[in-house]
């Protein structure tokens, strides 16, 4: 279990769960038969659907694609978010840098702060590696496709999150779902030198064409206090544990009713 993260978090069940009643407040707890840790649906669902771009990305510029699905998972809620569904914008990136699309404004940092709108969630993807094309990252580009750890750690010491947990976040979610099986080594040294050179080139580019521009930013999502749900919770218990209404929780997580799921990641406080 993660237990209180300070990470943004959100996640609903499908339609084939099995939901055990718990407690005051006729709220529910959903587990899944076989399930294997705190996995839940929703969260697989999620892998499922985009996996395949995150590993055309990595393939592209050596972003593991376990990190990237990660990221989503957490920066999005597994999808659930306002950005995400919204405004297809899984990674929270505001706006800022070349950035010259759509956007929507929404309190972060400030009372209206400027993020991104993409035309799909893959759009989102892409511009998330765009992202990290820059020098504060360039040395993680050099790790291993399959160095999920090394760049765990490097994404915090390059200053991508303020929470110190972050590495160990990521890794959680990496091995709870196994999301390392979708990371691949090159086929040789050679083939990984010409993709460092690669990224080394468009990093040099971007600083030679954008050298004035603001830069972008993520959302402040680890400054969120989250609560994983055990298969004794409630909302009602959750609630009163924080010092918060059932009201606040459900509007914070866009929840309809009562119903939770195991593993669920719950915002308690923006």
């Amino acid at each position: 279990m993660l237990g209180i993260l300070l990470l943004g978090l959100g996640s609903c069940a499908s339609k084939k769960r099995t939901v055990l009643q718990s407690g005051k407040g006729n709220s529910s707890v959903a587990t899944r038969p076989n399930s294997k840790g705190a996995t839940s649906i929703s969260g697989l669902s999620y892998i499922e659907r985009y996996k395949d771009i995150a590993i055309a990305e990595m393939n592209q510029y050596g972003i593991p694609a376990s990190i990237k699905l990660a990221q989503a998972l957490l920066e999005s809620g597994n999808g659930n978010s306002y950005l995400a569904t919204n405004a297809n914008n899984h990674f929270g990136i505001k706006c800022g840098g070349s950035w010259n699309g759509k956007s929507v404004t929404r309190p972060d940092d400030h009372a209206n702060d400027c993020f991104r709108v993409y035309k799909n969630p893959e759009q989102s993807f892409e511009d998330h590696s765009q992202f990290l094309l820059r020098k504060r990252y360039e040395k993680l580009f050099t790790l291993d496709k399959d160095d999920y750890k090394g760049w765990a750690r490097g994404l915090k010491d390059a200053g991508y999150a303020t929470n110190p947990r972050y590495p160990q976040l990521l890794i959680d979610l990496i091995e709870r779902y196994e999301l390392y099986k979708y990371d691949r080594l090159e086929s040789s040294y050679v083939a990984k030198e010409v993709r460092e050179e690669k990224v080394e080139e468009i990093i040099h580019i971007k600083e030679t064409q954008e050298p004035e521009q603001e830069p972008e930013e993520i959302k402040s999502a680890v400054k969120m206090v989250i609560h994983e749900v055990k298969s004794t919770d409630t909302l009602f218990g959750i609630a009163k544990t924080y010092g918060v209404t059932v009201e606040q929780i459900k509007q914070l997580n866009s929840l309809t009713s009562q119903d939770l799921s195991l593993g669920q990641m719950l915002v308690i406080t923006k």
